[in-house]
C-alpha cells in the first residue's frame, strides 16, 4: 500500500540529530518554552521574512492568540472561508466574535477576493485567507481591501510553511500569520505546536504575554492569558528541522511536477500553479465528480487517499447555529463533494508515483468504458 503520509521515513533520516537534540533538551530541563524555543523561532522569524516568531502548543492556540492581540472580540466578524479545517473557524468563535464566510475561487480553493468587499458590515474586524494546500491565497487584493476598510488580516498558513505569494513569504504578509507544526505538516513536530509570526512589535508583545497567562513577568498578569506555550522538546525537534525545510519543499514541489506529468494525458484535473506563487504542495489534490467511487478503487489498488475536506465549515452541525444553508457557497460545496489528496511527501519516489498514475490510469479507463 503507497500511504498518504511516511512520518517514519523522515524521522529515520535525520534520527541521530533529533534523538540527540532531545536527549540534550531532557538534561536541560528545560521542558517548557526555554532556549531551544527561542533558537526556533529566530530560526522560523527569519525564515518567514517576520521581525518575530512566537511559539505556542498548536495551530489553532496560535490562531486565538493572534486575532486576541490584533483585537478581535464579542460583537466583532471575521471574514474567512468555509472550504478550510474547522480550527481557523473555532479560533475565531472562541473570541466571541462571528465567522463570515466567502466562497472560493475554484482553481486555488482559497478565498474569491471578488466577494470579500460584499460580505464587510460595520462590525467586520478581520480577514482571515487560508493559504490552503500549501497554495498562497491571492494576497494583494486581500491587503487592498482590508487597508481601505480598516481592517486586520491574519493568514492562516497552518498548511504553507515556505510558501510565497510574489516574492514574499506568506506570513509577513497580513498583521500576523498563523502556523501549525502538527506531525504531518510540511514542518512537523513530534506531537502539537504552532507559531504567530508578524512584523508588529505590539502585536509580538501581546502574543508573547498571551501564551504565558498574561504575565510578561512570573506571577504579574497584566492580560487574561492562556497556557499556550510551547514544549522545549517540540522547539528543538523543530529547530533540527529547519535546516531541512527548504530541501524537503523541493523534494514535495519535485514530486508534484511529476504528478503533473503523468496525469496530464489522463485528463485528470490536478493543481494549477500558479506563475507569481510558490505552491509548496502540503496536499495534491485532484478532482474528480465520483470521488467517492475513485477512493475506493485506489484502495482497492493499493494507494491510501485523503479527504480535505468532505463538509464545508457552514455546513457543519458545529455552526449550524450561523444559519448557513446548502448552496450558500457552491464553489467550495462542490470542492468539498469532489477534492481528493493523493499521497504526498518529500520521500515519496517515482516508484510510488507510477503506481498511483498507474491506478489512475486504471480507474479513468473503467469511467470512460462506463463501467
Amino acid at each position: 500500500m503507497i500511504p498518504f503520509v511516511d512520518l517514519k521515513a523522515q524521522y529515520l533520516s535525520i534520527k541521530e540529530e533529533i534523538d540527540r537534540a532531545v536527549l540534550d533538551t531532557l538534561a536541560s530541563t528545560q521542558f517548557v518554552l526555554g532556549k531551544e524555543v527561542v533558537a526556533f523561532e529566530e530560526l522560523f522569524a527569519a525564515y518567514t521574512q517576520s521581525q518575530y516568531a512566537l511559539g505556542v502548543n498548536s495551530g489553532t492556540s496560535a490562531l486565538h492568540l493572534a486575532l486576541l492581540a490584533c483585537g478581535v472580540g464579542p460583537g466583532d466578524e471575521v471574514i474567512t472561508t468555509p472550504h478550510t479545517f474547522i480550527a481557523t473557524v473555532s479560533a475565531i468563535d472562541y473570541t466571541g466574535a462571528r465567522p463570515v464566510f466567502v466562497d472560493i475561487d475554484p482553481v486555488t480553493f482559497t478565498v474569491n477576493p471578488a466577494l470579500i468587499e460584499a460580505a464587510i458590515t460595520p462590525r467586520t474586524k478581520a480577514i482571515i485567507p487560508v493559504h490552503l494546500y500549501g497554495q498562497p491565497a491571492d494576497m494583494d487584493p486581500i491587503m487592498a481591501i482590508a487597508r481601505k476598510h480598516n481592517l486586520v488580516v491574519i493568514e492562516d498558513a497552518a498548511q504553507a510553511h515556505g510558501a510565497e505569494y510574489k516574492g514574499r513569504r506568506v506570513g509577513s504578509i497580513g498583521d500576523a500569520g498563523c502556523f501549525s507544526f502538527y506531525p504531518g505538516k510540511n514542518l512537523g513536530a513530534y506531537g502539537e505546536g504552532g507559531a504567530v509570526t508578524t512584523n508588529n512589535p505590539e502585536i509580538a508583545r501581546t502574543v508573547r504575554m498571551l501564551r504565558d497567562w498574561g504575565a510578561e513577568r512570573r506571577y504579574h498578569h497584566d492580560l487574561k492569558g492562556f497556557n499556550y506555550r510551547m514544549e522545549g522538546v517540540q522547539g528543538a525537534i523543530l529547530r533540527v528541522k529547519m535546516a531541512y525545510i527548504e530541501h524537503w519543499t523541493e523534494l514535495r514541489r519535485a514530486a508534484a511536477a511529476r504528478y503533473d506529468a503523468m496525469l496530464a494525458p489522463l485528463g485528470i484535473q490536478t493543481p494549477v500553479a500558479l506563475p507569481d506563487r510558490r505552491h509548496v504542495y502540503h496536499i495534491y489534490a485532484i478532482r474528480d465528480r465520483q470521488r467517492d467511487a475513485l477512493q475506493t478503487y485506489l484502495h482497492d489498488h493499493g494507494v491510501s487517499t485523503g479527504i480535505h475536506y468532505p463538509i464545508p465549515v457552514h455546513l457543519q452541525k458545529a455552526f449550524a447555529d450561523l444559519g448557513y444553508r446548502v448552496g450558500d457557497f457552491p464553489q467550495a460545496e462542490l470542492a468539498a463533494a469532489e477534492v481528493l489528496s493523493l499521497p504526498m511527501f518529500p520521500e515519496l519516489t517515482v516508484d510510488q508515483q507510477q503506481v498511483v498514475a498507474e491506478a489512475l490510469q486504471g480507474w479513468m479507463q473503467q469511467v470512460a468504458a462506463g463501467c
